[in-house]
């Protein structure tokens, strides 16, 4: 299946009516369309989770609705679209999920309807449990690992004993669950499942670099830990050079599906006889007798092996690096594209340049209506007003986005050059300073009687008149119908006195 199916663009029209457009973006980034969700509806969700008006646990539900649907393509990009917002949202998007009692249940499902149903709902699964597995690590630790500061001063490097202890293993079983995955290249055969390897293939950076600083930090403290810290760390470490096997094959996969030598970072491990000496070390500590190390060669070899993490932990940096520079890239071309749009005369409508969504139902990027620009006007334009409907002529001035005057600039109630923008919050009245403005120029002949037009040109207000068109001195005015006289003159202050011309008709 490809493009949006019916059953997509109904539920984008239901939202619209409905106003929820956080519903709305979700639903458009967990369309059927067999691509990853697009970044525009991502963008629009992450702004969402900063804004504090913004319900977030309204925002996850609507995801965990999604992973209800039967499609896999709708189940699997909600599950791209929750991971997305985890790695780059706020932070109060995970810290919510990580207090639900219960996340994504999709151990049993199934899509036997679809070409690829089969295949994808076995990654579906797996998926489903790494981003469950993320969550909990959060809830233990309170802390994603992803993010953490790293570095000689980073959490992992200065974390003491007895807690490293305990945490080393979260970040295994996190770990576990990511390389769990085991997508072959010739499995990432569309659009959705290579958009949710490509996350996984970052946090696994991210996430295996917290893990060698913490071994690292556990190498420098070994010999000096108890007896049964030494029987934890030991253990921790063996299962470290495992898990640094599994990472390799995972990250030759992602090597053969396009992703840049470059951005793969290298895994040094340390020396074998770095394992050895920890053993004879713990077997000293419980009275077994081995081989004995010297002191200066246990030295040595520590030195080797921390340097040899070191290196790789280096690597990993330079890749997250290379990532944060282009996110900050990105970032300026989009404040510098809302700079210009900022600085362009626009109406200002619900609109926003997060929030605009087309017809369809798709999210706009920020862009400049041709329509609201001011429209060119002669630089000398005289004021004038309709000799026979004095309500008509003030809309009319009202309407009129920019009025340029050469002498009669009470008339005009502007001031030479200035921009008068209608509509939306834009839109100010002008305070009368003298009761001088509202005296007329000298009134032109009436036009020839004509029928009065079906349509009135709208003041660009959604539809809505200005307060002083609506109603004068604090009391509602009804808009006057259009009167035509058949000689010039005055329409006369009390609409019951009687016209001087019908007195000398009558009399006759």
């Amino acid at each position: 299946m490809s493009g949006q199916s019916i059953t997509d663009r109904i539920a984008a029209a239901q939202h619209s009516m409905t106003g929820s457009s956080i519903s709305k973006a979700v639903c458009k980034a967990t369309t059927h369309e067999v691509s990853g969700p697009k970044k525009k509806h991502l963008d629009y969700l992450i702004h969402c989770t900063n804004e504090m008006n913004v319900s977030v646990p309204q925002l996850a539900d609507t995801l965990f609705e999604r992973t209800a649907n039967s499609s896999w393509v709708v189940v699997f990009k909600a599950l791209i679209t929750t991971h997305h917002l985890m790695m780059y949202g706020n932070e109060r998007f995970t810290q919510y999920l990580a207090s639900r009692n219960t996340l994504f249940n999709l151990n049993n499902f199934l899509d036997k309807g679809a070409l690829q149903g089969y295949d994808m709902s076995t990654f579906i699964r797996r998926y489903s449990r790494y981003l469950n597995e993320k969550a909990l690590s959060y809830r233990l630790v309170a802390v994603d690992f992803t993010k953490m500061k790293r570095g000689i001063d980073g959490v992992m490097r200065t974390m003491n004993t007895e807690k490293l202890i305990k945490t080393l293993p979260i970040i295994q079983n996190q770990l576990d669950a990511l390389l769990d995955f085991q997508a072959n290249p010739n499995e990432l055969t569309n659009g959705v499942i290579n958009a949710a390897f490509m996350l996984l293939f970052k946090d696994s950076i991210r996430l295996f670099a917290a893990y060698n600083e913490g071994v690292i930090n556990l190498l420098e403290k070994y010999f000096d830990m108890k007896k049964n810290q030494c029987k934890d760390a030991l253990d921790i470490y063996k299962k470290f050079l495992y898990r640094m096997t599994k990472l390799s094959e995972f990250l030759k996969v992602a090597e053969q599906v396009g992703i840049d030598q470059g951005d793969i970072p290298d895994l040094t491990q340390a020396p074998s006889s770095l394992l050895e000496a920890l053993e004879q070390h713990l077997a000293s500590l419980e009275g077994k007798k081995g081989k004995e190390f010297s002191a200066d060669s246990r030295a040595n070899t520590l030195s080797s092996a921390v340097s040899s993490l070191s290196s790789t932990g280096m690597s990993f940096s330079r890749m997250d690096e290379k990532e944060k520079q282009q996110a900050l890239e990105e970032e300026q071309a989009r404040l510098q594209a809302l700079k210009v749009v900022q600085s362009t005369p626009a109406i200002s409508n619900a609109n926003s340049a997060w929030g605009g969504f087309d017809s369809l139902g798709d999210l706009l990027k920020p862009t400049v209506p041709a329509h609201t620009q001011a429209p060119a006007m002669p630089l000398h334009t005289e004021c004038k007003l309709l000799a026979n409907d004095l309500d008509s002529s003030l809309a009319n001035l009202v309407g009129s986005e920019s009025i340029h005057t050469n002498t009669h600039t009470d008339q005009c109630w502007t001031q030479p050059g200035e921009k008068k923008l209608t509509g939306g919050t834009n839109w100010q009245s002008k305070t009368m300073s003298s009761t001088t403005a509202w005296s007329p120029a000298p009134m032109p002949p009436a036009p020839a009687p004509m029928a009065f037009p079906m349509t009135t040109p709208q003041v660009p207000v959604y539809g809505m008149v200005p307060p002083q068109m609506g109603q004068m001195g604090g009391v509602p005015v009804m808009t006057p119908q259009p009167m035509m006289y058949n000689q010039p003159v005055l329409r006369p202050t009390n609409p019951f006195a009687p016209i001087p011309g019908a007195q000398r008709f009558m009399s006759v």
